[in-house]
Parts: structure tokens; C-alpha cells; sequence
């Protein structure tokens, strides 16, 4: 097996728990919490991948401007998004949660076209409304009458954090900083923003052993390391490789069921399959 391959199969396998293990979290610990010990952790691991392959020496090379841009850069990828799907994954059920937040594709392509000026085409808006369908079918779980508030409350979370996450795309794009270096600083600057919250606020905590471990797997493995192997995937073939990620979803379903014993909802599979068609719709645009 080519070893791109390999990597991505290990960066789908880590982002597909991300929902489970953070619904487990959740139950003890608030978001800001999680974030800031998963964010230390990431930060440690990235750095120490870039002291191994020299990336770090291109620090010295970075103005007060480049710390700035990356600093909001940041904020909208890390902190806001994995923030703001918390807030989701608390309110609803994870199942649903990571369904949502895979309108991020779209949010990127509607971003494209306000940012960097991209051509909003008949495809692109055939994908935009196809995705917006889905997830009015995944919320309303086939009843738009009876749309419990609080998973209305989860599914504005998980859209916002999708629309975090989609401009976090496009600046990226905008500003093409190394990927494990900018990533580095990003969960840096989550860390100490959570730091901040949790000084203000004096809701310091001690994680016990169970929640450790949540929150190594969290930050090490579904934040650094998924995000590392995915990176190096990507460098041999951009769009074979990107078409890989929507399997994610679908296997996450299988760990809530398994391990967070949700039930999985007809509407919630039909809901995932019309995002996934819109997003594929919208990679298929050649124009």
C-alpha cells in the first residue's frame, strides 16, 4: 500500500473518534477545559515534530506581523471551531453533531468566493443548498414541527463552528505559512487563550486518570498527529487523497453507536449522504 495512503488512514481514524471521545469528556469537564489541556498537549507534540525536521529554524524568519496574522488565523481554526463544536457535541447527540460540522467544505467554498474572489457557479450553488437540505434533515430528524431547542441550540453551534473552520480554510490559503508551523503556533495560542478564561473564571481542575487519557488522545492524536500524517498524505495526491476524508463521518457513526451507545437515525444517514453529494458536487466544479 502507497504509504500516503497509510497516512490518511490514520488521520481518518483519529478524526472519527473526535466526536465520541469529546462527548465522553464533556460529561466531566467543560470546554474550556478540554481545550486547554488538549491544546498543550498538541503544542508539545507539534513542537517537537518541528525541532526534529528543522522547520523551527524558520521562526527567525517571522515579523510581529506574521505572529499577528497567525494569531487570528488561530482563533478561527483551533480555538472558535474545536470551541464552538464542543458546545454542539454537549448539546445534541455526537452522531448528529459531526454530521453538521461537515458543512465546513461548503462554508470554504463560500468563503472562496467572498475572500479570494472565486467564481460562485450553478454547481456551487446546487452543493450550497443540497448541504443547508442535509442538515435540516439531520436537525429535524425528519419532523420540522418538533425541533427539540436544545438540539436547534447544538446544530447553531456545529454550523457556527463549521463556518469558523471554513474562513480558517480560506485565510490559510490566503497567507500559505508552513502547515506544521503555523499549526504549531495555532495550538499555542488556544492554550493560552484557555488559560486566560481559566484564570479569570477560577476553574482550574486536576484531570483524574480516566480524563488524562481522554484528553492525550484528544490533543496528541486527534489534533497533532492526525493533522501531521494528514499533511504528509496530501503532498502526493491533493484531490485523491482530499476525496478520502468524507469517509470520516461514516465511521464515526460507528463509535457512537458502539461506545456511546446512540442509536443511529434513518434521517440522520440520509441527512450525511445529501452533505457528502453537495460537497462532492462542488469538488467536481472544473470551472
Amino acid at each position: 500500500m502507497k504509504k500516503e495512503y497509510i497516512y490518511a488512514g490514520i488521520s481518518i481514524l483519529c478524526w472519527s473518534t473526535s466526536a465520541t471521545i469529546t462527548k465522553l469528556l464533556l460529561g466531566s469537564i467543560n470546554s474550556i477545559q478540554l481545550l486547554f489541556v488538549s491544546s498543550i498537549f498538541a503544542f508539545i507534540f507539534l513542537l517537537t515534530i518541528n525541532i526534529i525536521n528543522g522547520n523551527i529554524k524558520e521562526t527567525k524568519n517571522y515579523t510581529k506581523k506574521d505572529y499577528i496574522q497567525l494569531f487570528f488565523i488561530g482563533i478561527t481554526g483551533t480555538f472558535l471551531y474545536e470551541l464552538l463544536l464542543c458546545l454542539g457535541i454537549n448539546s445534541m447527540y455526537a452522531s448528529q453533531a459531526f454530521i453538521i460540522n461537515y458543512l465546513w467544505p461548503i462554508m470554504t467554498v463560500i468563503f472562496g468566493c467572498i475572500i479570494l474572489k472565486e467564481r460562485i457557479t450553478i454547481k456551487k450553488s446546487i452543493a450550497i443548498i443540497l448541504s443547508f437540505i442535509g442538515v435540516i434533515i439531520v436537525t429535524s430528524n425528519g419532523d420540522l414541527l418538533r425541533i427539540d431547542n436544545k438540539i436547534l441550540e447544538g446544530a447553531i453551534f456545529c454550523i457556527l463552528a463549521a463556518i469558523s473552520y471554513g474562513l480558517f480554510a480560506v485565510l490559510n490559503k490566503l497567507k500559505n505559512y508552513n502547515e506544521l508551523l503555523s499549526m504549531m503556533y495555532f495550538y499555542l495560542f488556544s492554550f493560552l487563550i484557555s488559560a486566560i478564561y481559566l484564570t479569570i473564571t477560577h476553574k482550574w481542575f486536576i484531570p483524574n486518570i480516566y480524563q488524562l487519557l481522554g484528553l492525550l488522545w484528544n490533543g496528541i492524536f486527534i489534533s497533532a498527529v492526525a493533522n501531521t500524517t494528514w499533511i504528509q498524505a496530501i503532498k502526493k495526491d491533493t484531490a485523491k487523497i482530499s476525496n478520502l476524508a468524507y469517509i470520516t463521518p461514516f465511521i464515526s457513526l460507528i463509535w457512537t453507536t458502539l461506545i456511546l451507545k446512540e442509536k443511529i437515525s434513518i434521517y440522520a444517514i440520509i441527512g450525511l449522504v445529501i452533505i457528502i453529494s453537495g460537497i462532492f458536487i462542488q469538488l467536481n466544479d472544473k470551472s
